[in-house]
């Protein structure tokens, strides 16, 4: 259990928050609600809206995952574009939210790209690295407030020499990161409270694009906690008064297809293994 996890009590009833959930709720709290908070009332089920940039980052990650549990040896004498066919077939047609199979070659084409890539330029998953044992790393971000930040880093690739550990998050998009991002200070926060080892660098690794990851700057771990509390405490109130309000009054990007997938307008097309209900508009 992560350090900081003293309360046990509150877990159940804590405002947990992640980067996800943050990014949601700063883009529209409507769309933090549609996604986050509400359930079907006809099986409590939450909803996802399923689409092809996110089926194909879903598709590389786990391929990429997966290489993390085998010895260093191991791991790439294993065929990844086999893997990576198996796993696509799991979000192939609409269940990946593409319109025709046009789109969905175009995608699968990309994401195999990337594995070719990462087969030819290896860089730190040819080293060893570490895991958290929680399948959903989280800690308290403040027992005052009962919040919870919880997430899944990417990578955590091991130093042997210094027994230290860097940060890495593999991104399938064609776009950079922001810069004022939370996700680097998120997932620095959550290695430092939940494993033992030191972190001593964070990195993105665009795989659509570059050979080799990029160092980031290290957050600042005081003014990292500040940022993403202020954000988690909105969303706490938020959910306290259940206000959950769009800036624009006919609904924004994010919210009007969660709207739509609640006034059954979406079609269901699966679900996913934290059980929301995948739909596609």
């Amino acid at each position: 259990m992560c350090r900081g996890i003293i309360m046990i009590q509150n877990k159940y009833n804590a405002v947990w928050v992640s980067h996800s959930s943050m990014g949601d709720y700063l883009r529209c709290p409507r769309a933090y609600y549609l996604r986050n908070v509400y359930r079907d009332p006809r099986n409590n089920h939450r909803m996802t809206l399923m689409q092809p940039a996110l089926a194909l980052g879903q598709a590389v990650h786990e391929v990429i995952e997966a290489l993390s549990v085998l010895p260093v040896g191991e791991r790439l004498k294993r065929p990844l574009l086999d893997a990576f066919d198996r796993v696509w077939l799991r979000v192939s047609g609409e269940k990946g939210g593409f319109s025709n199979s046009e789109e969905e070659l175009a995608y699968k084409t990309r994401g195999k790209n990337m594995l070719s890539r990462v087969m030819k330029h290896p860089g730190p998953l040819g080293r060893k690295a570490t895991k958290i044992k929680e399948s959903l790393p989280n800690f308290f971000l403040s027992e005052e407030d009962n919040i919870i930040l919880c997430g899944k880093i990417d990578w955590l690739e091991y130093d042997e020499e210094t027994d230290s550990i860097y940060v890495l998050d593999f991104k399938t998009g064609k776009m950079d990161e922001r810069p004022d991002s939370l996700q680097l200070p998120i997932y620095y926060l959550l290695a430092k409270a939940c494993q033992k080892r030191p972190v001593v660098g964070v990195r993105y690794w665009y795989i659509d694009r570059d050979d080799s990851p990029v160092d980031m700057p290290m957050p600042d771990e005081n003014e990292g906690r500040k940022r993403i509390l202020e954000v988690a405490k909105m969303i706490a109130l938020a959910r306290k008064l259940e206000r959950f309000v769009c800036s624009k009054k006919d609904g924004c990007a994010a919210c009007k297809p969660m709207e739509a997938i609640k006034l059954g307008k979406g079609k269901y097309v699966g679900e996913s293994e934290f059980h929301q209900d995948i739909y596609i508009v």
